[in-house]
């Protein structure tokens, strides 16, 4: 496990990641432009979009049923769990705690896709239907995250009714605001995701031709630039979670990594490969800083961002980008 620890650490991708970071670190006046940041994450999400979708026309539905019902398992369980932490142990107030499990429930296209080049790089194969997982994963803990919000509105409006005048208040009744909705389904990363999932599907192999020499081809270059704007980010994002205490601190390594190895298990239930069970885990593993932020942003403008982003950008992305990809591989070797 250090060997391969030591070999992603030196993967181009990671080291402009820490250049980054030092960068920060070192009171640089460099700065990422933001028009170029934002293209390149656009560009991630449409070539993992179309390279899922590609590889998803070739299989039938029967041979990705139980991998998709891991990955919404997942997505479900996981906001769930954190939520559940946060509230008991950590003693988190309820907004601050919806806005973390939505943003840990959701997953980082840009984990999984350094995740998917260090498989590559090390000639492991996965099954190439784990691009559309990456869709699948974002929706269900969004979703549940305001779920969960508007059940504990519920309860609490309940409980001060019972307070006040000694009788129970109507029972819990659950809606979604038209906002609400939009932002979880027309939001960008999964609005660019699942259509360019939809548009592999539909021009198939014989299209692949056509998008390759840009959206497969330039893939590792284009994240590697991306990952330095990203270690720009957790650099600036870091300074600012310290503030937050110890607890929250070893949150966001301690579980993504409880995460990550039901990940792995529940890959392995699914009938995955090594690589494949090894993504699966990435994705439970990893927190969301665009999709999931965007639609808390909406839904719990209350929610500090310094907190569901620090933690996600400042501490869990470079963990996961450093130590717990070749963590959860070494698991799901070890395991297999």
């Amino acid at each position: 496990m250090l060997q391969m620890v030591i070999e992603n650490l030196l993967n181009p991708a990671v080291l402009f990641f820490v250049l980054g970071m030092v960068a920060v670190a070192l009171g640089s006046n460099f700065t990422f432009p933001k028009a170029l940041g934002e293209t390149l994450s656009l560009y991630l999400l449409i070539a993992i979009g179309l390279k899922g979708g590609i590889e998803l026309s070739q299989f039938s539905i029967t041979e990705v049923t139980k991998p998709i019902l891991g990955t919404i398992f997942l997505g479900t369980l996981t906001p769930i769990l954190t939520l559940i932490y946060l509230r008991k142990v950590v003693k988190l107030d309820t907004k601050n705690a919806i806005a973390l499990a939505a943003t840990y429930g959701s997953v980082s296209i840009v984990t999984y896709g350094a995740a998917a080049a260090f498989l590559e790089n090390r000639a492991v194969n996965y099954e190439a239907f784990m691009n559309a997982m990456v869709v699948l994963m974002e929706i269900p803990a969004i979703l549940i995250a305001l779920v969960l919000l508007e059940f504990l509105k519920g309860r609490n409006t309940e409980e001060a009714s019972v307070r006040k005048v000694g009788i129970v208040a109507p029972s819990f009744s659950f809606k979604l605001s038209k906002e609400q909705l939009r932002e979880c389904f027309l939001g960008k990363s999964i609005l660019l995701l699942a259509g360019s999932l939809v548009i592999g599907m539909i021009i198939g192999l014989d299209g692949k031709p056509l998008i390759q020499p840009l959206f497969i081809d330039l893939y590792p270059s284009m994240l590697t630039l991306f990952l330095l704007n990203m270690g720009l980010i957790a650099g600036q994002r870091l300074a600012v979670v310290r503030k937050h205490g110890l607890k929250l601190l070893s949150f966001a390594i301690f579980m993504p990594i409880i995460y990550g190895v039901l990940g792995v298990f529940v890959g392995m239930a699914c009938g995955l490969s090594v690589g494949g069970a090894t993504l699966m885990g990435v994705l439970a593993a990893s927190a969301s800083y665009i999709a999931a932020p965007a639609a808390m942003s909406t839904s719990v403008p209350d929610a500090n961002p310094s907190i569901y982003l620090g933690l996600a950008l400042g501490i869990t992305f470079p963990f996961n980008l450093t130590l717990g990809i070749p963590i959860f591989y070494s698991i799901a070797q070890w395991l297999y």
